[in-house]
């Protein structure tokens, strides 16, 4: 029943890990470098609240009980809309990339990533709304949930893309924060 949902947050989650893992760079600049890392070092907690959060759903993806299911997305939509949230402050506070276009870079990437804070807060209340005492009706409303996460996570894709090309990119390549960590966090089934 949870199958759908488990699927579409994979979009949000290979989004997430696009932002956090950039390609290899070379070159240097001070000040990107320095604009990196203040970035880095806040997103990398945000990434693990959200791989964590995209987990707990996939563990109740084989789950009957509705009202688990139920509890277990909409803790994780919360988390996701708090990760988000923060990760478009640190992109907020570091100012913009000192680049060309750096500023429409950092505005877009900011109102991305708090559209999705919004759009997880969103879903956290559907979620919370949906009727678990019909599971027909409750799975029907979990395989509409699992639509609209699929249409989000394109929606922001570009801005958070743009953020992170060319030298901007490299810099945060550089960072330990923004270099993927290991992402084999799919639960066993039972």
């Amino acid at each position: 029943m949870n199958k759908k949902l488990v699927a579409a947050l994979s979009g949000g989650a290979a989004l997430v890990l696009a932002l956090s893992g950039c390609g290899g760079g070379g070159g240097g600049n001070k000040k990107l470098d320095d604009w990196a890392k203040n970035v880095c070092d806040q997103m990398q907690p945000q990434v693990k609240k959200i791989q964590d959060a995209n987990s707990s759903i996939a563990t109740v993806q084989n789950e009957e009980d509705s009202k688990k299911i139920q509890q277990t997305d909409s803790a994780a939509f919360q988390a996701n809309a708090d990760a988000y949230k923060a990760l478009a402050t640190s992109v907020d506070k570091a100012g913009a990339p000192p680049v060309k276009d750096g500023d429409s870079s950092q505005r877009n990437a900011v109102k991305a990533l708090n559209d999705l804070s919004g759009a997880y807060a969103g879903l956290k209340k559907r979620v919370d709304e949906l009727n678990t005492s019909d599971k027909a009706k409750f799975a029907e409303g979990l395989k509409g949930i699992a639509g609209d996460i699929g249409k989000l996570s394109s929606k922001s894709d570009d801005a958070l893309k743009k953020l992170q090309s060319g030298d901007v990119g490299k810099a945060m390549a550089k960072q330990p924060g923004c270099q993927r960590t290991s992402t084999s966090s799919t639960p066993t089934k039972k």
